[in-house]
């Protein structure tokens, strides 16, 4: 290594970008700079404090009479230090650092990736145990919060261990192959076909983000993610047409609903009726109480939302159970949406609370023993009711395939029907740009009507 114990320290440069003319340019990064012998380094950080606190560490090892590497302009402190980190053990902090922050299934989306990621970022040393093994440990132990980690077993101590070993140091990320090899991996389902684009770009942004921490952090220069030129199918994220029922196919739906099992079905029928006629997500309609709904004997109701509980692994929960109570979607806590419901939906929900009551709490729908309905349940009996409700042809489409399909054709029916787009985003909990680019869909059989339109004005 060829070291210099000359170094020169310049005042850290700020680094600005144009906002147009008369406005004020905005500071987007500072530089630090430094020679060694005849050599000109620098490193540029996002904020002041990140740099400051650099050029001080620097400083302090020129002021301690350390040599200066040539090629990287660090003193053999830095280097060390900047090498000890490694990917598995920024992963880790990272988890550690968001987990207080983040919902349940943010976290479960989190660490779901850092799994993805980390088994693909690691030397090649001997001993590596397999892949599921190696998964297990990271979902079960190393990316949940110490608090939360079970006793470690043999074999997950092995693996951890050898994680540690294996790991590639950060520094090594900053090579745009190791960056490529991650995003490859995102972009494949664990059995190696193609994920979905919705899913490799879910992923992709905890990547980003994870590796905007390290240069947060001062651990890299920049993220690295930009320097890799890795192209994946775009999606606007639009509703498959062919996924959205018309009414009279979703009043099938609803009564096919309670023939499925011998009382679960029955007891689900309203709820899926409110993902229906109110637009609710599943979430929402679990988290419905009494005192949210405003039932007439006749004419027009109200709901009005404050929570949702929506479901995730007792991981990744607070409660330690599998639904966590929530505030509204993408809203503050104390939020709330107030959903007019037509009179159909409204004498479901009377009869509904007439007949089984509500939970202690006063939700609305819930398991004999007060628990909301399990996720595995709810799609049990919708693949029951589909099955009763359809055709062949129509149960192998992807006609309603999923129970919050009922939501799409709500909010597809609503536009179709001409309500303005700003008072169904208000009705969906949506922003109006999301709404148009989303959910503007025609109900299943509005081809044939329009084709009709069509045709009377070429025979006119």
């Amino acid at each position: 290594m060829n070291t210099s114990y000359k170094v020169k320290f310049w005042e850290i440069r700020t680094n600005t970008k144009s906002q147009g003319a008369g406005k004020k340019p905005r500071i987007v990064s500072h530089t630090v700079r430094w020679t060694v012998g005849n050599r000109e380094k620098s490193s540029t950080f996002k904020t002041k404090g990140l740099a400051e606190s650099f050029l001080s560490d620097l400083r302090q090892a020129a002021k301690n009479g350390e040599a200066f590497d040539l090629d990287t302009g660090l003193p053999p402190s830095m280097i060390k230090a900047k090498n000890t980190r490694t990917w598995y053990s920024l992963a880790v902090a990272y988890v550690h650092a968001w987990w207080p922050h983040a919902a349940a299934k943010t976290r479960e989306g989190m660490t779901d990736t850092l799994a993805y990621i980390t088994p693909a970022l690691v030397n090649d040393l001997p001993g590596r145990p397999d892949d599921e093994d190696i998964r297990r440990t990271l979902l079960e132990y190393s990316f949940v919060p110490e608090e939360r980690r079970p006793v470690l077993t043999p074999k997950m101590r092995q693996t951890v261990r050898w994680l540690e070993a294996a790991s590639l140091p950060l520094s090594e990320l900053e090579e745009p192959k190791h960056t490529r090899t991650a995003l490859e991996v995102i972009s494949l389902r664990l059995d190696g076909k193609a994920a979905a684009a919705s899913t490799y770009r879910r992923k992709r942004a905890v990547f980003h983000h994870v590796l905007e921490y390290a240069v947060e952090l001062g651990e890299l220069s920049a993220n690295p993610i930009h320097k890799v030129k890795f192209r994946k199918v775009k999606t606007g994220g639009e509703i498959d047409r062919r996924s959205v029922v018309n009414p009279e196919q979703a009043r099938q739906l609803l009564i096919a609903v309670t023939y499925a099992g011998r009382t679960r079905g029955q007891m689900m029928a309203a709820m899926f009726a409110c993902m229906y006629f109110a637009g609710l997500r599943p979430a929402e309609a679990a988290g419905l109480r009494k005192a949210n709904c405003e039932l007439p004997e006749t004419g027009w109701g109200t709901l009005t939302l404050e929570k949702t509980r929506p479901e995730s692994n007792k991981r990744y929960t607070d409660s330690g159970e599998s639904n966590d109570e929530r505030g509204l979607k993408h809203r503050d806590e104390k939020a709330t949406r107030t959903v007019p419901i037509p009179s159909e939906l409204v004498a479901i929900l009377r009869e509904h609370i007439e007949r089984y009551g509500v939970a202690e709490d006063g939700r609305l729908f819930r398991t004999r023993t007060g628990q909301s309905f399990p996720g595995s349940t709810v799609s049990m009996v919708w693949k029951q009711a589909r099955s009763y409700a359809f055709t062949p042809d129509q149960v192998a489409s992807p006609l309603a395939r999923r129970p919050y399909d009922l939501r799409h054709a709500a909010v597809s029916l609503w536009l179709n029907a001409g309500v303005h787009a700003p008072e169904v985003a208000e009705r969906a909990g949506h922003g109006v740009d999301v709404l148009l680019k989303v959910y503007a869909k025609c109900i299943d059989g509005q081809h044939e009507a329009a084709n009709k339109r069509i045709l009377e004005v070429l025979t006119t």
